[in-house]
């Protein structure tokens, strides 16, 4: 990633909010195809989603972040962690629909695709059923697509947009 990234404190304490404020502040700002833009757990006393944004350079930065300041956002430089679920990416519009693993590692910036219970990479030709909601996690540096077996030897991002919340037939 680039040197050039800043943390968003906005309060959000939810990721589906995390995901639209992204959107929102990368509409507002007028930022360019292909910037990376994060959400971060933070726990503690005040437990909420970070978000943190890398931009091409410098001067986008710097306009970047007096924009937030003056629109009310605590800014910090830097990421808060390592661990970051990518939002906006390089490629992530093309992600729709179902595609072969070999499409989105060509037309994305994710690096590789892990599937639930196994080592093994999935074959090239695999297919994924995307959803139209595709949020890789950063680790060790690649941006990694957790990803679970599906019906008829198709995969499905771990992640789903419109989760069941935990108990919600009581």
């Amino acid at each position: 990633m680039t040197p050039y990234v800043l943390t968003v404190d906005a309060g959000v304490r939810d990721l589906r909010a995390a995901d639209h404020l992204l959107h929102t502040l990368a509409a507002e700002l007028a930022l360019p195809e292909g910037v990376f833009g994060c959400t971060h757990l933070v726990r503690g006393e005040r437990p909420r989603v970070a978000l943190s944004l890398a931009l091409p350079t410098e001067s986008l930065l710097r306009t970047a972040q007096e924009r937030l300041v003056a629109g009310g956002h605590e800014v910090a430089p830097g990421v808060p962690d390592a661990m970051g679920r990518a939002v906006l990416y390089p490629g992530v519009a093309s992600l729709t629909g179902t595609l072969t693993i070999a499409d989105v590692l060509s037309h994305s910036a994710i690096d590789r695709v892990a599937v639930l219970g196994t080592s093994d990479q999935p074959p090239p030709d695999t297919r994924l059923l995307t959803g139209d909601h595709v949020r890789p996690q950063w680790q060790d540096g690649e941006l990694v697509l957790t990803a679970m077996p599906a019906v008829g030897g198709t995969l499905v991002p771990f992640e789903v947009a419109d989760p069941t919340p935990c108990c919600a037939d009581h």
